[in-house]
């Protein structure tokens, strides 16, 4: 039970961290959730005491992170760079380790023997394109930069993982051979890809075969998808290879079939990529979120002189592997098609790019307590030089990317895309209205057509309240002329009087003058009712005495109360229609439903037509394309503007379209 409380503080933590960046973004979000995490450890109950299982760990939250990222990525960017990537993924963290180790080791050999440097170096090497992409989400960074981060971030966790691997047999045996340790790397490293791009590829022959005899289903599909890493990991470590390079490589395979299946099965496709999305978002911000956990237990056991001392040398590795990162790129020891001009800014970005996050501390926190029957005393020191270095680095890249890079612009401002969105709804239902044929089909069509709207638009209560109070005299002013042109009869208006009153007095935002009109109306249709009923019982006696007659009353007043409410409601519609604008548009769709509600109830037992509604959604569509098009063609929208509207309408049509299963 406290496994499962503790979990759900976590991820009631990571939502809580996520609405504040929503709130503030402009402090990365990595920040907000260690300071979460430290807040919650702060909470007097036992429940976020966590300890940490290295294997577990790795293999639940590490396993499917890689996974996705590598099922994100494109297969012809990978072999056409292949050389560049291994050359910052695997040869730049080689030689970072080792000059980062060697140094560590130098400077303080009592402290930090080879292997125990080495483990040091392995852990703050591997990057983060997700941290960095939190920090210059609002900027524009260079295609090439954002391209060599991202695929460097791929590759390079997994040359991390297997240095540790490494130096920690190394420190637990006591012995390291070159030579073997070089087949050591090899072995993990290739195999593990091999391995999984083998499994991987058994999965899509699977998945396959399953649409093959039509099971291609979510219920199917997705669990098997989500599986995929933590299975593959499992047995790549059983083998002996690099389990994170496995899964790696099975993503990679993925991401071949996501592409040659991009117009197929995408319902599933779609729901598969919102599945891992969560998943993703959910596991990075659990990873920090217990980086601000652990933290005040970590520094429990660390005296104040010993934290000055991990500070330092935590500021020392980040200079020295950023100044490698540097250099890497500015002598052309990897390239990233930099123009010449551009070669100094873009070596510059590639360093403070470096950022570390989730990996770093995931190797940190995957640390063995024992070695060797004996408890691992500096565990809690590594784990805090980590933290130190992620915190140093997310802190120079919220500094130093805004000083570099100008923010992302885009040819719209988020009013006018909404702006435009309305009026293209709005052109789709004039068009839906002028057809000439006026059915009830037509209404939910166009009721559930506004609320493409909602979402954009901030509702406003008085704005609502005075159409309402409009609409209603709209109402009045139609009862009175259809009285006068005896269109309907004294009982009739007094039937749909009784109705309006009681839909108008549960509004109780109308003032004082509307009740009085209302009064007026129901006492001068109360008269005339009274008067016509004398007449009509001195003419037939004999209803006097009927026993089905207040049946017949009943039924007679529902009829009466329809017959007149959809003369009214089409008055009520063109008079909103003649005042409908971008501005008051939602306030006149929440009308709108209301006399659609209200037409509803008294035409119960009258079935829709499901196919006539289909269509007319089909039609709504199109048409808002085609005004999107008109625009663009006309010169009103921008390209981007227009692709933008153009995503929304085809999503929405998509969330449709889902619905009719």
């Amino acid at each position: 039970m406290d496994l499962l409380l503790g979990v759900i503080l976590l991820l009631t933590t990571v939502v809580v961290a996520n609405i504040i960046h929503l709130i503030y973004p402009k402090i990365p979000l990595s920040i907000y959730q260690i300071v979460a995490g430290v807040l919650l450890a702060s909470l007097p109950t036992a429940t976020t005491n966590f300890t940490m299982h290295p294997e577990l760990f790795m293999m639940v939250i590490i396993a499917p992170l890689m996974f996705n990222d590598g099922q994100n990525q494109s297969f012809h960017y990978l072999s056409r760079n292949f050389r560049s990537i291994l050359s910052i993924a695997v040869a730049l963290a080689l030689v970072t380790v080792i000059i980062a180790g060697t140094v560590l080791h130098l400077a303080l050999p009592q402290t930090f023997p080879f292997a125990l440097a080495f483990m040091l170096a392995a852990i703050i090497t591997p990057t983060d394109a997700v941290a960095v992409k939190s920090i210059t989400s609002s900027m524009s960074v260079p295609e090439n930069v954002d391209g060599a981060l991202e695929y460097e971030s791929l590759f390079n966790d997994a040359s991390g993982i297997v240095l540790l691997d490494l130096a920690l047999a190394a420190y637990q045996s006591g012995d390291f051979s070159i030579g073997h340790g070089l087949w050591i790397f090899v072995y993990v490293f290739f195999g593990g890809i091999i391995f999984g791009a083998i499994l991987g590829s058994l999965l899509i022959k699977l998945r396959i075969e399953l649409m093959r005899s039509h099971v291609d289903i979510g219920s199917i599909v997705i669990p098997i998808n989500v599986m995929t890493p933590i299975v593959i990991y499992w047995l790549a470590e059983e083998l002996h290879f690099s389990g994170i390079l496995a899964v790696v490589a099975a993503g990679v395979v993925h991401s071949i079939l996501y592409n040659r299946l991009r117009l197929t099965s995408t319902k599933v496709q779609i729901a598969t990529t919102t599945t891992w999305s969560i998943i993703s978002d959910a596991l990075n911000g659990l990873v920090f979120v217990l980086l601000g956990v652990l933290l005040p237990q970590v520094l429990r056991r660390t005296s104040l002189a010993n934290l000055g001392r991990l500070f330092i040398i935590s500021l020392v590795l980040y200079l020295i592997m950023t100044v490698m990162r540097y250099c890497w790129v500015r002598f052309k020891l990897v390239k990233i098609d930099s123009h010449r001009n551009q070669l100094n800014r873009d070596s510059i970005l590639m360093a403070i790019g470096g950022i570390h996050g989730t990996i770093t501390l995931s190797l940190a926190f995957s640390l063995p307590v024992m070695i060797n029957h004996h408890a691992f005393a500096f565990r809690n020191s590594m784990i805090l030089i980590a933290a130190i270095v992620i915190l140093i680095s997310l802190l120079v890249g919220a500094i130093v990317y805004p000083m570099l890079l100008p923010a992302k612009t885009q040819s719209y401002t988020p009013a006018e895309f909404r702006q435009q969105l309305i009026a293209t709804v709005q052109y789709a239902l004039n068009q839906l209205r002028s057809q000439t044929k006026h059915s009830p089909e037509q209404a939910v069509v166009i009721d559930q057509l506004s609320t493409q709207m909602n979402q954009y638009h901030q509702f406003n209560q008085q704005r609502y309240n005075q159409l309402m109070n409009r609409a209603h005299k709209v109402e009045m002013q139609t009862l009175d002329r259809l009285n006068e042109e005896n269109t309907i009869t004294d009982r009739e208006a007094n039937f749909y009087a009784q109705f309006v009153s009681h839909a108008i007095l549960r509004n109780n935002q109308h003032g004082l003058l509307e009740y009085f009109q209302l009064l007026w109306h129901r006492l001068k249709w109360h008269r005339f009712r009274r008067k016509h009923l004398h007449q009509h019982l001195a003419a037939n006696p004999q209803l006097a005495v009927d026993p089905q007659q207040p049946l017949l009353a009943v039924k007679q007043q529902r009829q009466a109360i329809l017959k007149v409410l959809k003369v009214v409601t089409k008055n009520v519609e063109n008079y909103l229609q003649s005042i409908e604008n971008t501005t008051n548009a939602n306030e006149v769709a929440l009308i709108r439903r209301v006399y659609l509600q209200q037409v509803q109830l008294f035409s119960r037992g009258q079935d829709l037509d499901a196919d006539v509604i289909t269509g007319l959604f089909i039609e709504a569509f199109q048409w808002e394309h085609s005004f999107v098009q008109e625009q663009l063609a006309s010169g009103q929208l921008s390209q981007e503007l227009a692709n933008a509207l153009n995503e929304q309408i085809s999503t929405d049509e998509l969330v449709y379209a889902q619905s009719l299963d």
